[in-house]
């Protein structure tokens, strides 16, 4: 099958649509499908050989978030010279009520095309005053994926319809097979007093420092009620942003506990995950999945995260990991002690997240995914995914895979 694929989001500014789309993409090729993904990228991006660029992006205030989209008049020519040479079966848009490809996608393709909606934002007034411009875009749309259950209802308020609800993926194997990094682990691994914390116990957390709804700000909040009860406890910190103003509210003598590793790799992400007593999630909104939970639990990481809707239904209303209130950094310092002065419930944490994260691998998910384009695909023409009033051909130059 030849699949056509809209990223919104800048790739070379890391986020979990992009991250998604990335792994379905190789999902995909590694069973024999071509594809081709279309997605901004500044100039001089290392890009994979499946990606085509489709210019700069811009930032953009977009979902309590900044996201770096692609829109105008060159990035409309470019969408439709890719559909025209990509000659699809089918086009598969995610976030096409962006300001950014996926919108221009929707209105210049022809043919078979899928949209996944990651957003979840139950009061968002720009979608509801976009609606009339969006309707005949979003009509021609074939079958609608939502991610969550919470992105499903955020689509249904907005912008009416439905969708078939399937998670994001992960390759739970590559994070199950991480090896731990014994500087990141805790210093007496599997060691500790009877009731008591083990010796340097290790909290993580990744996510964009400077992003507010990441919640790094409420786990800093909570460190000094963690470190008053489990004195030799530390706080690993991976993604960008300006870490001296993240620890600027600590004490002086606490900073010493906080690490920053700034942006990992993938293979890091992993270890980091392998290696952590606890993986702190104090995400404060705008959450529509949690795909770190996912990998946390993947890498048999212990999980804390907030209450958000998204959050509790990837750990299984509190079973698959422990929730606490969001924004509250009491009750997640009381609910971090908790955990880290009970090995025993940190196990049996590893112990369910592992069970149930299977649920959301490729295997899994991928499927669901292609009986979705089989759906759509059945009966149409082939390769018909193409540029309105743009002849198609297989002959023409090919993007991408």
């Amino acid at each position: 099958m030849r699949i056509g694929i809209v990223c919104p989001y800048a790739w070379d500014v890391p986020g979990g649509v992009q991250f998604h789309i990335r792994d379905l993409a190789e999902h995909l090729l590694s069973r024999g499908h071509h594809v081709s993904v279309l997605a901004p990228a500044d100039d001089g991006t290392p890009l994979p050989p499946y990606v085509v660029s489709a210019g700069r992006a811009v930032p953009v205030p977009y979902n309590g978030s900044v996201a770096r989209l692609n829109f105008g008049f060159l990035s409309a020519a470019r969408v439709r010279r890719w559909l025209q040479h990509g000659a699809f079966d089918v086009i598969h848009i995610h976030e096409p009520a962006s300001p950014s490809l996926g919108l221009l996608s929707c209105w210049a393709a022809r043919g078979p095309i899928v949209a996944t909606f990651h957003t979840s934002n139950p009061r968002s007034r720009a979608m509801i005053a976009a609606y009339p411009i969006l309707q005949p875009a979003l009509e021609k749309i074939s079958a609608r994926i939502a991610v969550s259950e919470y992105a499903r209802r955020t689509l249904v308020e907005h912008l009416g319809g439905d969708a078939v609800v399937i998670p994001n993926g992960v390759d739970v194997d590559f994070f199950a097979r991480a090896e731990p990094k014994a500087a990141w682990q805790s210093q007496a691994e599997g060691a500790g007093d009877e009731g008591g914390a083990r010796p340097g116990a290790t909290i993580g957390f990744i996510g964009r420092i400077d992003e507010p709804r990441k919640g790094l700000p409420v786990l800093m909040r909570a460190l000094p009620a963690i470190l008053a009860e489990v004195p030799d406890a530390r706080l690993l910190v991976a993604g960008r942003g300006d870490e001296e103003e993240a620890v600027a509210a600590l004490a002086p003598e606490l900073r010493r506990h906080v690490e920053f590793l700034g942006m990992v790799s993938d293979e890091d992400k992993a270890r980091l995950l392998r290696s952590v007593d606890l993986y702190v999630a104090p995400n404060t909104g705008g959450e529509s999945f949690g795909i770190i939970l996912v990998e946390a639990m993947s890498a048999g990481a212990a999980v804390l995260a907030s209450d958000l809707d998204a959050f509790a239904q990837v750990l299984d209303q509190g079973e698959a990991g422990e929730l606490f209130a969001n924004e509250d950094a009491d009750a997640l310092a009381a609910a971090a002690v908790r955990l880290l002065r009970d090995p025993a419930r940190l196990a049996e944490l590893r112990e369910r997240g592992s069970r149930h994260v299977r649920r959301f691998d490729w295997s899994t998910v991928g499927a669901d995914i292609l009986a979705v384009y089989e759906t759509v695909t059945e009966g149409a023409e082939p390769g018909r995914s193409v540029a309105a009033d743009e002849p198609a051909g297989r002959t023409a130059q090919d993007y991408g895979g």
